[in-house]
């Protein structure tokens, strides 16, 4: 099985991701991670990759598609691979196509998580952590049991990450539309494009994503195509 998975910042993305690698051993490709990692490994697409950047220019498409390339032909992949921050334009959703292609593979579905803009703005500028250890609260959602006083560690200190401010997560949201507007049109012509609410509680979006790759898998069974 592979599929795009799209979300905007604070959609619960990763830890559908997260969730879709440990229960179906599905692999997620964000592009800046692969980016960074075969830089750091020195592999022939992170060496190119490596001197476009140190010159101050953009990773062109074709080192994008090669490194996307070189990453599905590692086993761990065979699973079904989750692919995120690629593609964004109809050119790459094409060079995507011949990827995977090329592999015997295919793009099953596309699944966006859905969101209410102004309840994710709740969402995201009501979190923050516990200084010491990390542990994760919210304003609403999730407030600590005793007024500053962390429930895992007892430590009083918290922080906040600067951006998660009002303004900045309607940047975001504005950014991931001007993004996925290019692609989207493209997958839904296909008719694989399935939008699950991102604001339902995690475990309803992961069981509507399970529902989702359910419903493809039968359908790729019946057909005689590759999904599982």
């Amino acid at each position: 099985m592979n599929i795009i998975l799209l979300g905007p910042p604070g959609a619960g993305k990763g830890t559908q991701a997260s969730r879709l690698e440990a229960d179906r051993g599905m692999v997620q490709l964000s592009t800046g991670d692969m980016l960074r990692a075969a830089v750091k490994a020195g592999t022939p697409v992170g060496l190119k990759a490596k001197m476009v950047m140190e010159a101050g220019e953009l990773v062109s498409d074709a080192i994008v598609s090669a490194l996307i390339g070189e990453r599905l032909d590692m086993a761990d992949t065979q699973a079904g691979a989750i692919f995120d921050g690629y593609p964004r334009t109809a050119a790459q959703a094409d060079a995507l196509d011949l990827l995977l292609e090329e592999r015997g593979r295919t793009l099953d579905a596309v699944i966006e998580l859905t969101v209410d803009e102004d309840a994710l703005v709740e969402r995201i500028t009501g979190r923050f952590t516990c200084a010491n250890c990390g542990a994760g609260y919210h304003d609403q959602f999730k407030p600590t049991l005793a007024a500053g006083t962390c429930d895992v560690c007892g430590a009083h200190e918290f922080k906040r990450r600067p951006d998660d401010n009002a303004e900045t997560v309607r940047t975001r949201m504005a950014e991931y539309r001007a993004k996925t507007a290019p692609i989207l049109p493209v997958y839904e012509a296909r008719g694989i494009v399935y939008r699950v609410d991102g604001m339902a509680d995690i475990g309803e979006v992961s069981g509507a994503i399970e529902a989702v790759l359910a419903e493809v898998g039968s359908a790729a069974v019946a057909t005689g195509g590759h999904a599982a």
